[in-house]
């Protein structure tokens, strides 16, 4: 891939597609994949265990997969929730033509692949489930959470899958430290040496302090 990363722009390395088999919230099928995205040979380990840890989305509304690289998460989402309507978001345009293409292939109209400045400010989510780039830095990192996680909606969830050895349990500790009161954060699933965390957001976001859950 040279010097791009899955979380460049526009990756000037050479796309080579290939057609991969997968199996996402029960239904199995082809996808296309490129080079220049996130994993572009199988569903990364992490996402793996966030959608085997996660329950059946919200089945209707305004869901988010942030960072969705060629798209697992959102078909995962869109496949268990046809009602709802999926955001797959992500500053890679390669893997956004990519999630287009698998969710017209799969026939799943429920799907908006974009840009992150495109999604509309009114938007709220009933649910946001990420694979996030934990290489991009711990500064943009943090950025990316502080700009999504409060337009969760009321009494909703965030689920985000962290590899143990690239700082899970202090990405853990900054959330319950950085957002307001009215979340919760809460260590809710490990496997394979990744960590599945859910930060809650609550009814009433102005009264109690964060609580901080698995410590």
């Amino acid at each position: 891939m040279g010097s791009d990363h899955y979380f460049s722009a526009s990756p000037s390395s050479a796309e080579h597609l290939r057609r991969i088999r997968v199996t996402l919230s029960g239904r199995t099928g082809e996808v296309t994949t490129a080079g220049g995205v996130f994993s572009p040979d199988h569903v990364d380990g992490g996402t793996g265990v966030l959608l085997a840890s996660t329950p059946p989305p919200p089945p209707g509304g305004h869901l988010l997969d942030l960072g969705c690289g060629w798209g697992p998460i959102a078909l995962s989402l869109a496949v268990a929730a046809p009602h709802a309507q999926i955001w797959a978001v992500d500053v890679n345009e390669r893997a956004l033509d990519l999630v287009r293409r698998n969710a017209a292939e799969w026939g799943l109209d429920n799907i908006t692949a974009v840009l992150p400045d495109e999604v509309p400010g009114d938007v709220t989510f009933r649910s946001i489930r990420s694979n996030p780039p934990i290489r991009v830095g711990k500064n943009e990192l943090h950025g990316l959470l502080e700009r999504w996680l409060p337009r969760l909606d009321e009494r909703s969830d965030a689920w985000l899958v962290v590899q143990r050895n690239l700082g899970s349990d202090s990405l853990q500790r900054w959330l319950a430290a950085t957002f307001h009161p009215g979340y919760t954060v809460t260590r809710a699933a490990t496997g394979r040496g990744f960590r599945v965390l859910k930060v809650r957001r609550h009814g009433s976001p102005a009264t109690s302090p964060i609580e901080i859950i698995g410590e």
